[in-house]
């Protein structure tokens, strides 16, 4: 149905008619006399010219004011598409994120490469939800703010590359900044999910201290321990069989999240991987209702392209008038 956004612009509709009374043109100090009294004053012959070009000017303010109280069509109310779920991903870009120990559709790739892939596809499926991105190595950084645009959370992580941040991890720090960014909104369900393939050992802030801020903000920390557990490298003898990710603290992990509501997840592989993101995907799950919103259209363009198209007339009607007028 339409609707005006800004009804209270009628007012504005008797401007030019009380411009008009308060700023009365002067009275002429003589009068013209005619050597002929049976020929007609051009001064009449003026104001009857002039009653059609009045009528357009009048039909143009009345167009433009409607323009400028903002027609619109309000459609019908239509589910939203919003959770109100704010979520923030922290994901570790430490130089040991290079080691290729994971593999993606039969074929070796790095501890990032499998994240990215992975975690896109995360991404996407948290369509209504606000979320945001934190890359930290030695130190932590806030790429993407909470943000609806879930491509431009997509295309920093695709756009990030392993040791851009140090090659240190401070996983301390990446937990305070993304509790800082959702601890600052209203939202009822906030939630951090934090990967990472080592050990604390850098920034200013320890994992369990950052971890009891989220807590007292209502964050729930689900954490994600990357990394095989098993690796042939090559040595003199031939080969042999290490564990590539003794340095990570699993037991510091575990105690983030359990501390604050939420899970530890070891994905040794790509597969584990994927079902770490897809239980969480199942423990945050999008609201079954949300409050409905009513599009709304706007019509402003169609009285306005009518004021303009009445002032134009009015002008070329005055233009033609004068050229009549004027002596051969």
């Amino acid at each position: 149905m339409p609707e005006l956004a800004w009804p209270w612009l009628i007012v504005a509709l008797p401007l030019p008619w009380l411009a008009r009374r308060w700023l009365r043109p002067a009275t002429p100090g003589r009068a013209l006399h005619l050597p002929h009294p049976g020929l007609p004053s051009m001064a009449a012959v003026s104001v009857r010219a002039a009653g059609p070009r009045a009528g357009l000017f009048v039909l143009a303010w009345l167009c433009l004011v409607a323009a400028a109280a903002r027609p619109q069509w309000v459609g019908p109310p239509q589910a939203q598409q919003r959770s109100g779920r704010s979520m923030m991903l922290a994901v570790d870009l430490s130089g040991s994120m290079r080691t290729d120990d994971m593999r993606l559709a039969g074929h070796p790739v790095s501890r990032f490469g499998a994240v990215e892939a992975i975690a896109s596809d995360f991404i996407a499926r948290r369509s209504g939800d606000e979320l945001g991105l934190v890359l930290f190595g030695s130190r932590a950084f806030l790429v993407t703010p909470l943000t609806y645009d879930l491509s431009a959370v997509t295309a920093q992580l695709q756009g990030a590359a392993v040791g851009l941040a140090g090659t240190e991890t401070a996983i301390g720090d990446a937990v305070a900044v993304s509790v800082k960014r959702l601890a600052a909104l209203p939202q009822e369900a906030r939630v951090l999910v934090l990967l990472t393939d080592g050990v604390n050992n850098a920034g200013s802030i320890a994992p369990l201290e950052a971890a009891k801020a989220a807590k007292a903000a209502g964050v729930r920390i689900y954490t994600i321990g990357i990394g095989a557990d098993r690796m042939s490298v090559p040595d003199f003898f031939g080969s042999r069989t290490i564990n590539p990710s003794a340095d990570l603290d699993v037991g510091m992990l575990t105690a983030m999240a359990e501390q604050t509501g939420g899970r530890f997840f070891r994905a040794t592989d790509s597969a584990q991987l994927a079902d770490a993101y897809r239980t969480i995907d199942a423990l945050e799950p999008m609201p079954q209702r949300a409050p409905a919103l009513r599009p709304r259209y706007e019509l402003f363009r169609w009285p306005l392209g009518a004021a303009v198209l009445l002032f134009a007339l009015a002008a070329l009607s005055r233009v033609g008038r004068v050229r009549r007028e004027q002596p051969a």
